[in-house]
């Protein structure tokens, strides 16, 4: 599951600035992505001293996110928005991710269609155990502004 010449996790995500939640990919597959991102106390979200577990589902995201860019980048196709339609089972076994931790966000596509719809199996270690665990449900249009504007449903 890697390739050894992963671009900086900027540009594989349409996010930009502080946005850009995660630090960097570690690892990336046809169905896989693991990405990394290190707490600190001004971190997105941070209160000085922890970001809240609840951000966990957003590292998730932007960790499926990077893999659809990564794909699109191979393919030799522009990065493109996709959004966050939930998630299932979102547990999390600790309150708060301490500044200092360094969090592994895991990411596998369990599921895909054509129509832009995805599903993906996640989960963040840190230490080498895992702390937070969901299944998160993404779209893709192939249009986003005609999605945007109604013009393409779900």
């Amino acid at each position: 599951m890697s390739d050894t010449t992963l671009p900086p996790i900027a540009d594989l995500l349409p996010h930009s600035g502080k946005m850009v939640l995660l630090d960097a990919v570690v690892s990336a597959g046809d169905d896989d992505l693991c990405a990394e991102v290190t707490i600190r106390p001004d971190s997105m979200f941070s209160d000085g001293s922890a970001v809240g577990a609840w951000v966990g589902i957003e590292y998730m995201a932007q960790a499926i996110a990077a893999h659809a860019g990564w794909l699109a980048l191979r393919r030799g196709d522009p990065v493109k928005v996709g959004f966050l339609l939930g998630s299932r089972k979102y547990e999390a076994k600790v309150p708060a991710f301490a500044a200092g931790s360094v969090l592994r966000v895991h990411a596998h596509r369990a599921l895909q269609g054509e129509n832009g719809l995805g599903a993906f199996e996640c989960r963040i270690e840190q230490g080498g155990g895992t702390v937070a665990t969901a299944t998160v449900t993404v779209y893709q249009p192939e249009n986003v502004n005609e999605f945007l504007s109604g013009g393409t449903a779900v």
